[in-house]
């Protein structure tokens, strides 16, 4: 086992519930939020619009979201890597904050529960959709990537769009990776940036999301930048990498 590994190892092996609280291991606590806001997004996605009609007697209807800006922007399947590497893309991140760079652990779960949070709201008070899917189905040709988009259709419901999480999530990921203490080179920095760029662009280029979606991110991460880097963990300067 090499130092840094040791090193985190024996951090992290003394874990118990009851320290959870201490400052040692309290960033620990953030992660709980993933749980909650996977129930949270269920409730939004297939229980709200029956709440919602429970409550009102009315039927939920979704706002449509659209820019003359979407009409110009093609259909390409090749951004479904992209897309699904998102996926690792946050799983990475949350990873290694958690064994390397508790920093960064913390400016990334931050950013996400500040701005995923806001994002729930909105969708709640603001129900809203897309409806671009169809432009698919005059693209004649066929591999296994337009295969792919079908199912992520099949399964990712053309609803709450606005602002993207997948977006947000990239954000989360590319500030937290930029102002981490361990991720220092400029290959890593090209590599957030790059990653959440294409990760933006395929949000569009797939029909998941209107233009205004990725400019709403924008604007909802410009604001949880500012409290999470200058507000929230600004003192902490205590917390440095574990490795």
């Amino acid at each position: 086992m090499n130092l840094s590994l040791k090193k985190t190892w024996n951090y992290y092996r003394d874990i118990r519930l009851n320290n959870l609280t201490s400052p040692k291991y309290r960033h620990m606590l953030l992660l709980l939020y993933w749980p909650f806001f996977g129930v949270l997004f269920w409730i939004m996605e297939s229980q709200w619009p029956i709440i919602w009609e429970m409550i009102t007697g009315k039927t939920l209807v979704y706002a449509p979201v659209y820019c003359w800006i979407d009409a110009y922007i093609p259909f390409c399947e090749w951004f479904v890597i992209p897309y699904y590497f998102w996926f690792a893309f946050l799983v990475g991140m949350g990873v290694y904050g958690v064994l390397f760079d508790i920093r960064a652990m913390r400016h990334f779960m931050w950013f996400i529960i500040l701005s995923y949070s806001i994002t729930a709201v909105i969708y709640f008070v603001w129900p809203n959709m897309q409806e671009f899917r169809g432009e698919l189905d005059t693209v004649t040709r066929s591999n296994w990537m337009i295969d792919i988009v079908r199912r992520l259709y099949s399964y990712d419901t053309n609803t709450n769009v606005c602002p993207s999480i997948h977006v947000l999530g990239s954000l989360a990921v590319c500030f937290a990776g930029l102002h981490s203490e361990t991720l220092k080179g400029w290959g890593w920095k090209v590599f957030f940036i790059v990653s959440t760029v294409l990760i933006s662009m395929s949000t569009v280029f797939l029909n998941q999301h209107s233009i205004l979606d990725v400019f709403a991110a924008l604007g909802v991460g410009a604001v949880c930048y500012v409290l999470v880097f200058l507000v929230i963990c600004r003192e902490k300067k205590d917390v440095s990498a574990i490795a």
